[in-house]
C-alpha cells in the first residue's frame, strides 16, 4: 500500500473503524534513521492501534529502525517480506527475502531484541518458481523459531521476473486454501489471510475456516463504507456504523488543521473519493473533488459542496 495508507489515509479510515488494526506504508529502515522522521514516522493519536510496516534485509539497521518506530509510539512492527517492486528487489528486501529465511530469522531476532511491542511478519506464499507447498512452511517454521508468532500471508506468489508490482497483485492465482492449510500445520500461530479478500462476507468466511484475522488493503481502500464502516458492527462486535456523511464532518477539522499547517486539500482528499462508492451520488462527489481541491483557497467547503451532490440524490 505504498503511496496510499499515509497517514491522513489512517485517520479517515479510523474515523470509520474503532477496532481494526492500520498499517502504515512500508518504509525502509535507512530512510528511518538517516530521514525525515517526523514526515515519515508521525501520526496522530488517534489513529491507534496502528503498525509500522518497515522493509529491510539489515539485522542492525532493521533493529534501529524498529526502536525509533517503538519510541514514535506504534503498536507493532512489521517486517514486509511481500513487497515485489523492483525497488525492493535491487535492495534486497521485500518478497525476494522469501528465498532466505535464515536471514529474515535474523532480521526479526534482532528486531525482538531491540523492542518491547510486537514484532510481526508480512510475506508471500512464494516467489518465481519456488514451490508454495515446500517453502511456505518451511519459512513460517524458521522464522517462527527466531520468536515471531504473527504472520500475514499474501496468498499469491511473486513472480519478481516478469512481472510488474501492478501485475502481481492479480496475475498470479491466489491459493487462499494453502494459508488455510499453514493455520493448521503451526496452530500455535497467528495467520492472517490476505489477497484478493475484497467483502466481509469473505473474511467472515475465512475466520470461520480457523485463521485468526483477515488483512484487506484495495478493496477497504477503495470501497471503505462497505469495508471499513460495516467492520466493528460485523466482526468485532461493535455498535451502530457511522454514515459515510457523518465521516465527511468528522474530517473537516482535521482538514482545517492540516490547511492551517501548510498542507494542501488534496493531500487528504484524495483518500476520500471512495467513501460514496456504488451509492447515488458518487460521481458527482468525486468530480467535484477533483476538479476543485486543487483551486487556490481551496478548504472545507470544497468537501461540503462536494457533499451536497450526494444529499441531493438521497433527498
Amino acid at each position: 500500500m505504498m503511496d496510499w495508507t499515509d497517514r491522513h489515509c489512517r485517520y479517515l479510515h479510523r474515523l470509520m473503524s474503532q477496532h481494526t488494526l492500520l498499517y502504515t506504508e512500508m518504509v525502509t529502515a535507512p530512510a528511518v534513521i538517516h530521514g525525515d522522521r517526523d514526515r515519515l514516522l508521525g501520526f496522530d493519536p488517534a489513529e491507534q492501534p496502528v503498525a509500522l510496516q518497515l522493509g529491510g534485509s539489515d539485522p542492525a539497521q532493521l533493529a534501529q529502525a524498529a526502536r525509533i518506530g517503538a519510541a514514535f509510539g506504534y503498536c507493532e512492527i512489521n517486517l514486509n517480506c511481500g513487497c515485489p517492486s523492483d525497488r525492493v528487489q535491487s535492495g534486497r528486501f521485500g518478497a525476494i527475502l522469501m528465498e532466505d529465511a535464515a536471514l529474515v530469522a535474523n532480521c526479526v531476532s534482532a528486531m525482538r531484541d531491540a523492542v518491547d511491542i510486537p514484532v510481526t511478519v508480512k510475506c508471500r506464499i512464494g516467489v518465481d518458481d519456488q514451490d508454495p507447498q515446500q517453502v511456505l512452511p518451511d519459512f513460517l517454521a524458521r522464522v517462527s523459531a527466531a520468536g515471531v508468532d504473527h504472520f500475514a500471508i499474501h496468498a499469491r506468489k511473486a513472480w519478481l521476473q516478469g512481472l510488474s508490482p501492478k501485475e502481481n497483485r492479480d496475475i498470479p492465482p491466489l491459493d487462499h486454501e494453502l494459508v488455510v492449510q499453514m493455520k493448521g500445520l503451526f496452530p500455535h500461530l497467528t495467520i492472517a489471510i490476505n489477497g484478493g479478500i475484497a467483502s466481509l462476507d469473505a473474511a467472515e468466511a475465512f475466520l470461520a475456516q480457523g485463521l485468526d484475522s483477515v488483512m484487506i488493503g484495495r478493496a477497504a481502500y477503495h470501497t471503505p463504507s462497505e469495508i471499513l464502516l460495516q467492520a466493528d458492527a460485523r466482526i468485532f462486535g461493535g455498535g451502530t456504523p457511522r454514515t459515510a456523511a457523518e465521516v465527511v464532518h468528522l474530517m473537516l477539522p482535521y482538514i482545517e488543521t492540516h490547511l492551517a499547517a501548510g498542507g494542501r486539500l488534496g493531500q487528504i482528499t484524495r483518500h476520500m473519493l471512495g467513501l460514496f462508492q456504488g451509492q447515488p451520488g458518487a460521481r458527482g462527489w468525486r468530480r467535484h473533488l477533483s476538479e476543485n481541491v486543487h483551486a487556490d483557497g481551496a478548504g472545507p467547503q470544497v468537501v461540503l459542496d462536494a457533499l451536497d451532490h450526494v444529499t441531493r440524490v438521497a433527498a
